[in-house]
C-alpha cells in the first residue's frame, strides 16, 4: 500500500513562533489537524453551482432577451429624450417599470449565475 505524499506549508518566522505557541506541548503536525479537521472549522470557499445550472440560468436569460423588444423600446425612448420629443403617458410609463424589471431580473440572474451576490 502506498501512502500519499506529504503536504508542506511554508510559513515565515513569525508565523512559525505563533502556529508553536498556540499548539504548546501538542506536536505541530497534530496540531494543525486538530484545527483544519475541527467540525466547526470556518470554511471559506463557497460551494458553486454546477456548470448546468449556470448554463441553465445563462439560457434563461438569452431566451428571455431574445423574446423581448425592451432593448428596443428602451433605444427608441432614449432617442426621444435626447430630441426633447419624449411624452410620458400611462402606456410609456408602463413599459418602463416593465423594462426597469427585467433588467432588474437579468441582473439578479446574471449575478446569482456567476456566484455572486447582488
Amino acid at each position: 500500500m502506498s501512502r500519499p505524499a506529504p503536504f508542506s506549508l511554508r510559513l515565515n518566522d513569525d508565523e512559525r513562533a505563533k502556529l508553536e505557541a498556540q499548539a504548546g506541548a501538542m506536536p505541530l503536525s497534530s496540531y494543525i489537524k486538530s484545527v483544519i479537521f475541527a467540525e466547526e472549522a470556518p470554511r471559506y470557499r463557497k460551494r458553486r453551482k454546477t456548470p448546468v445550472e449556470e448554463q441553465r440560468l445563462l439560457a434563461e436569460i438569452l431566451a428571455r432577451l431574445g423574446q423581448s423588444r425592451q432593448a428596443n423600446n428602451l433605444n427608441q425612448i432614449a432617442k426621444h429624450l435626447n430630441l426633447g420629443t419624449l411624452v410620458v403617458d400611462p402606456d410609456l410609463e408602463e413599459d418602463l417599470k416593465r423594462a426597469i424589471a427585467e433588467v432588474s431580473w437579468m441582473r439578479a440572474t446574471l449575478m446569482d449565475a456567476l456566484g455572486k451576490s447582488s
